[in-house]
């Protein structure tokens, strides 16, 4: 089981959405890698995504939503569909891996339940350490006149410093418009 921690934060009036992710890749009690790539951008970069879980879980998920979004053009309508296939495909069903994603349209959780959820506050976090950076996260944007993508970076060394599974290598991407 590989664990990550990533950060997803959607910024209308920065006009930006923002992906971090730490680096740490491990397997049991191991730290396997130390630089993982955890965010990718897809639909020619306007879509930020991240998965918590299985390295070949998510990236076959990222790959489908993609492909949703391809031929809707809408991530709202993309991740419904990719939640309502992964919960009934039999194959599909399987994956465990939690998806998020972003864009200048909306900000979303996918979970294998069939959630899809869009957070109130344009803020979500999944993985290990995700609780510890999204509480990182809040407290600076009420706190601090940071910029959003300062906040993101911010919020994951400080979870870093908290969950064992989270370093402090951090990723970080970007969409404005």
């Amino acid at each position: 089981m590989i664990s990550s921690t990533i950060l997803a934060l959607r910024s209308e009036k920065d006009r930006m959405a923002v992906m971090a992710c730490d680096g740490q890749a491990t397997m049991e009690s191991r730290v396997v890698k130390a630089a993982a790539r955890k965010v990718h951008r897809i639909h020619g970069g306007r879509v930020l995504a991240g998965f918590s879980g299985g390295t070949a879980d998510g990236m076959t998920l990222l790959e489908r939503l993609e492909a949703k979004i391809a031929s809707g053009g809408n991530l709202r309508q993309a991740a419904v569909e990719l939640s309502r296939e992964w919960r009934t495909d039999r194959t599909l069903r399987r994956l465990e891996a939690v998806v998020v994603a972003v864009s200048e349209e909306a900000l979303f959780l996918l979970t294998g339940e069939g959630d899809v959820i869009e957070p109130d506050d344009g803020l979500v976090g999944i993985g290990s350490g995700g609780g510890y950076a999204v509480s990182a996260a809040r407290a600076l944007l009420r706190h601090a006149r940071l910029p959003v993508v300062q906040v993101a970076q911010e919020a994951l060394r400080i979870a870093s410093e908290l969950d064992i599974y989270t370093n402090d290598c951090v990723t970080l991407e970007t969409v404005t418009w």
